[in-house]
C-alpha cells in the first residue's frame, strides 16, 4: 500500500508519517519548506522518517509539481500540507494562504479524479466554526470562519465534498481541533508557554486566559486519520476534538506544576480571529470511525513539556 502525505516535515504530516511508515505503508511524502518555521525543525522531523526504507521524499511546491504522474500506482492520499496560523492570515499574507490551502488542494482533487485512489483525507480545521455560540459543534453546526484562514480550510472542505459529489473521489474532512504534543510549530500557544517557563520568562497569553480551547494530543489526531482512511464515509466530515476542554489559564497552571516553576503571566490584548472558546461533539467520530481520545491533557501536556525540555535549544 502507497500513499502520499502532503507537509510531511510539519508537526501533525511527520508524526503520521511515523506512524503509516511503521504500520507497514510505502510512504511518499512532499513538502516545499515554506518559511511560516524554521526549515531546520522541519528537517529535524524528515531525519526521523529518513531512517525507514519504505519512505521517500520530494521537496517541491504542490502547486509545480505533477500531481498526475506522482499519483501514478499511490493508493491513498493525506492532505496535510498548508499554511496554518489564525493571526498571521490577515493582509497582504492572504495571497499565500490561498494559495497553499485553497489551489493546492483543489489540484491534488483535480487529479485525484478518476483514480483508484481508497481515501483522500484532508486536514481540515474547528476554525471553520468561527466563534460559535453553540457549543459543543456538531458537523452540521453553522460554519462562520472569524479568520482568513478559516475561510481557507473551509474552502477546502467545499472542493473535497464538490469533488466527491461530481467525481466520485472518495474525500473525507476531519476538523482538527486546536493540537498539541512533541514537534508543535513554534507560533503555537503551548510550545510558547512551555519555552517561556523553560527560560525562566514571563508566559505571554491573548486574552484573559478565560477563553477555552478542545486541545487534542497529536497521536490522538494520527488515530484519526488512520480511522478515517479505513472506515471513513465517502463525502463525509467528522469533528476530531479531544475530550479536553478547559481554560487556558488552567493549562499554565498545569505546566508550572509541571515544570516545579512559578513563571509569571503577562496578558495581552485579544487578536483578530481568536475564538472564544471551541468544544467539538465528536459523537458521529466516534459512532462512525471508532474513534476516542486516548491522551488527556495532564499526560499530553507533560510529554510535551518533556520533548521541549530535552531540547538542545529551546526555540
Amino acid at each position: 500500500m502507497r500513499v502520499l502525505v502532503t507537509g510531511v516535515c510539519g508537526f501533525i504530516g511527520s508524526h503520521l508519517a511515523e506512524r503509516l511508515l511503521d504500520s507497514g505503508y510505502d510512504v511518499l511524502g512532499i513538502d516545499c519548506y515554506l518559511d511560516n518555521y524554521s526549515r531546520e525543525l522541519k528537517e529535524q522531523n524528515l531525519k526521523i522518517l529518513e531512517r525507514k526504507s519504505n519512505f521517500s521524499f520530494l521537496e517541491d511546491n504542490i502547486i509545480s509539481l505533477n500531481i498526475e504522474e506522482i499519483l501514478n500506482g499511490v493508493n491513498g492520499v493525506f492532505h496535510q500540507a498548508a499554511i496554518a496560523g489564525v493571526r498571521a492570515s490577515w493582509g497582504k499574507n492572504f495571497q499565500t494562504y490561498l494559495e497553499n490551502n485553497i489551489l493546492a488542494t483543489q489540484l491534488l482533487l483535480e487529479a485525484s479524479k478518476g483514480r483508484k485512489i481508497d481515501k483522500f483525507v484532508y486536514a481540515s480545521s474547528s476554525s471553520v466554526y468561527g466563534d460559535s455560540t453553540e457549543l459543543p459543534v456538531k458537523e452540521d453546526s453553522p460554519t462562520v470562519p472569524i479568520s482568513p484562514y478559516g475561510v481557507t480550510k473551509l474552502g477546502g472542505e467545499k472542493l473535497a465534498v464538490l469533488y466527491h459529489k461530481n467525481f466520485d473521489v472518495p474525500t473525507v474532512s476531519l476538523r482538527y481541533f486546536t493540537v498539541y504534543g512533541p514537534r508543535q510549530r513554534p507560533d503555537m500557544g503551548f510550545h510558547k508557554f512551555i519555552s517561556s517557563t523553560l527560560r525562566g520568562e514571563d508566559i505571554e497569553i491573548y486574552g484573559d486566559g478565560e477563553q477555552t480551547r478542545d486541545f487534542t494530543y497529536v497521536d490522538d489526531i494520527v488515530e484519526a486519520n488512520i480511522l478515517a482512511f479505513e472506515k471513513g464515509r465517502n463525502g463525509g466530515i467528522y469533528n476530531i476534538g479531544g475530550a479536553s476542554r478547559i481554560k487556558l489559564i488552567d493549562c499554565i497552571n498545569l505546566i508550572k506544576e509541571i515544570s516545579n516553576k512559578s513563571t509569571d503571566v503577562k496578558f495581552c490584548p485579544v487578536q483578530k480571529g481568536d475564538a472564544k472558546h471551541t468544544f467539538s461533539d465528536i459523537s458521529k467520530a466516534r459512532e462512525e470511525l471508532g474513534y476516542i481520545p486516548k491522551v488527556g491533557i495532564e499526560d499530553g501536556l507533560k510529554n510535551h513539556y518533556d520533548w521541549l525540555a530535552n531540547k538542545v535549544e529551546v526555540v
